[in-house]
């Protein structure tokens, strides 16, 4: 046994009893689930460099954390959990108004929204219920890795940061968040084969939590149902496929990820986990009592965020295929998942949209692919798997890592915002834990957290189980149907039971020359899912990077003083975004512009030219890019070059009204423009794609706009 103690940044005095305990005390904790409030986290996957087995259970914690909506409250839920409220409470009265007055037990404040215009890259510092969250964590900062808020966040938490116009009806027992704060934390860890239990005292303002029980209230076991709701009928969900394929064709939409849900009985939570982890191993699973009468059990194959230091990773999976009978079988699957365009659009879509999320808060240069699409093999499926990490800026913490990508675009879709309506407009029911994560934020500043998928959410002995797939526009209706029934197999069939009883690495070029230094753009965000990743390129020349989301006062222009603005791509249609008159306030400032996809068309219409509809939308595919001569722009290219396409509009030949196309595809698509004299750019393919990386093209581009718009005229 060894005691230590420290004091934290907000002056609570910590002290910490690690002592060995054998590992069935693991196999207690799950039984003990059924009834108290806690957590168990596994992970039964080994994949060298990315997972590694481990466990970690907690049972009575001190306190809970709860949000619905903009509320947040915090609760004692025992009489050490009254010892600590006091720190917690002054955390979250620091973050928002009081919705009534605080009592020993509880506190809840109101977390008002902002009218203020804040850049894209302060995204994750919105007032949210996150900021009393980043309170608590500050007011708690430590050395000891163990201790931390764990629980589960709700999908619609991402509604505080987005425009999401709400259809669906929200239930009144929805909670958006549930964090726990525990004192007792038992962890097996395989790698340094211990299994320790940790045991921490509170002191608060003088007051300690030493000789207190540790015990908390009991939460009945889930009844038996009368009677499960219906599954959805055969069909139904090919008719979501069949509009998002509209939406597509329209560029609305690159992908989306629209679910369906089933229903199973289960009265057992702690035995539907051990099936679970039996007959279904993934990297992120477990059980939570989240008392209300409500459990989590899930075996997730995805990481959502997980930060060391200063390190960033995820690893976004998508790129899914039925597993064989036979080892055999199984390679003939991987073939043919590995050969398939779709699936590696998917992956490529999904991969382009983290690095963006990333290069928010990262350092300029550091987010890298450093896995694609690997495999990894569940009990029913097979997946493409990429590893991507990053560097966070100074400044930034794993709390703006966790929010910045909210939520992934492998439950989501992109642009995700657009995505995220699609999903609200066409699912029969909120998510409310489904797309969200599970796991834990360290008071040290770490932080592991899972994706909630192949997920069962337990509520009145019922399991609602929700699944989706991966929509393109080349989706087959009733193969995606179809995935979501497999993808809810596994947790579906262990429910059953319980009632029964090779590296590939994307390396940019990279140059001396820094163009960019001196050079101060503004970068304009239509709603986009990879504007982020665009502002890291221009960052990695050198230049002073503010985005700014589309609709802005143009006096702001003036206020900002860019030497260059950036138009980024989008979804829809440029009027949908008001551009033309953009440009027009740009034009008049005689200020140089580049546009990207939807920048590109923005700038074709201002001058009078036309767009049309290609006959066959291009989203996350590869294109082959031909120069038609000279062009300032692509300088330093081969006359014909790899570039990544997320298009359904492009401008209509012969002709573009005052520009000269230097660039176009074997279909005769235009792929850039140029005015050089004005000092006006455009391309329509995305150049911060890795599928534009190949040989430096899409760094060399944006190397060429930043020495084009310093010429003087």
């Amino acid at each position: 046994m060894e005691t230590s103690g420290y004091t934290t940044a907000g002056g609570i005095e910590v002290e910490v009893t690690a002592s060995d305990v054998p590992e069935t005390m693991l196999e207690d904790v799950v039984t003990t689930l059924g009834e108290r409030r806690g957590g168990v986290l596994s992970s039964g996957m080994e994949y060298p460099g990315r997972y590694s087995r481990w466990h970690l259970a907690y049972v009575d914690p001190c306190l809970e954390i709860v949000a619905r909506g903009r509320r947040i409250s915090a609760r004692a839920l025992n009489a050490r959990g009254r010892v600590v409220l006091p720190a917690v409470a002054s955390c979250l009265l620091a973050a928002g108004k009081p919705t009534g007055e605080p009592t020993a037990d509880h506190v809840e404040v109101h977390v008002a929204e902002s009218e203020d215009i804040l850049p894209e890259e302060l995204r994750s510092r919105r007032p949210t219920v996150f900021t009393a969250i980043r309170e608590v964590v500050a007011a708690f900062a430590g050395q000891d890795e163990h201790l931390g808020l764990y629980g589960a966040f709700g999908y619609d938490l991402a509604f505080q940061f987005e425009p999401i116009r709400q259809v669906l009806t929200r239930a009144k027992d929805q909670r958006d968040l549930v964090l726990h704060l525990p004192d007792r934390v038992m962890v097996i860890d395989r790698k340094r084969e211990t299994s320790k239990e940790f045991r921490y005292e509170f002191t608060v303002d003088g007051v300690s939590t030493r000789d207190l029980p540790r015990e908390g209230e009991n939460v009945p076991l889930p009844p038996t149902p009368t009677e499960l709701p219906a599954d959805p009928e055969r069909g139904t969900y090919a008719k979501v496929v069949a509009a998002a394929k509209e939406k597509f064709v329209r560029g609305d939409l690159f992908e989306v990820v629209p679910g369906q849900v089933f229903h199973a009985a289960c009265t057992d939570p702690a035995a539907f986990y051990r099936t679970l982890r039996k007959v279904n191993p993934a990297p992120y699973e477990f059980l939570f009592n989240l008392g209300e009468d409500e459990h989590l059990v899930g075996a997730s194959p995805e990481m959502y965020v997980r930060v060391n230091g200063d390190r960033v990773e995820t690893c976004p999976i998508s790129g899914t295929i039925a597993r064989g009978s036979t080892p055999i079988e199984d390679a003939d699957a991987i073939r043919t998942l590995l050969s398939s365009v779709k699936e590696e659009s998917e992956l490529t879509m999904c991969t382009d949209v983290d690095r963006n999320d990333k290069s928010r808060i990262c350092v300029p240069g550091s987010v890298q692919v450093i896995g694609r699409r690997q495999i990894e093999m569940y009990s029913r499926l097979i997946h493409t798997v990429d590893h991507i990490e990053g560097r966070l800026r100074p400044g930034f913490d794993a709390l703006d890592a966790f929010l910045t990508h909210m939520w992934a675009v492998t439950v989501t879709g992109a642009p995700k915002t657009w995505a995220m309506q699609f999903i609200e407009d066409h699912e029969a029911t909120t998510r409310r834990w489904y797309g969200g994560a599970v796991g834990y934020i360290g008071f040290d500043g770490s932080m592991n957290t899972g994706l909630t998928l192949r997920t069962a959410q337990i509520r009145g002995g019922v399991a609602t189980v929700r699944a989706g797939a991966t929509l393109l526009f080349d989706s087959d209706p009733d193969a995606e149907e179809r995935e979501t029934e497999l993808k809810a197999s596994a947790l579906l069939g262990a429910l059953a039971t319980v009632g029964a009883g090779q590296r590939v690495e994307v390396v940019e070029e990279k140059t001396t020359e820094r163009p960019g230094e001196g050079v101060k753009v503004l970068l304009v965000d239509h709603e986009d899912s990879f504007v982020n990743t665009l502002a890291d390129y221009f960052r990695q020349q050198g230049a002073e990077v503010v985005t700014l989301r589309h609709g802005f006062p143009a006096t702001m222009i003036d206020e900002i003083a860019p030497s260059l603005v950036v138009l980024s791509p989008g979804p829809g249609w440029p009027s949908d975004f008001g551009l033309t008159g953009l440009i027009e306030a740009l034009y008049e400032r005689d200020l140089p512009v580049f546009g990207v996809c939807l920048g590109l068309q923005g700038m074709v219409e201002q001058a009078g030219g036309s767009l049309e509809l290609l006959s066959y939308p291009e989203h996350g595919k590869r294109g082959r890019v031909r120069r038609l001569g000279e062009s300032a722009l692509l300088e330093g290219l081969p006359e014909e070059f790899t570039a990544a396409r997320y298009h359904s509009l492009h401008a209509k030949q012969p002709g573009v009204a005052g520009f000269t196309p230097t660039a176009l595809t074997p279909d005769g698509a235009v792929m850039a423009i140029e005015d050089v004299e004005r000092r006006r750019f455009a391309v329509q393919f995305h150049p911060e794609s890795i599928l534009t990386a190949e040989g430096g093209a899409g760094a060399r581009i944006i190397a060429n706009v930043l020495r084009l718009c310093r010429t003087s005229r």
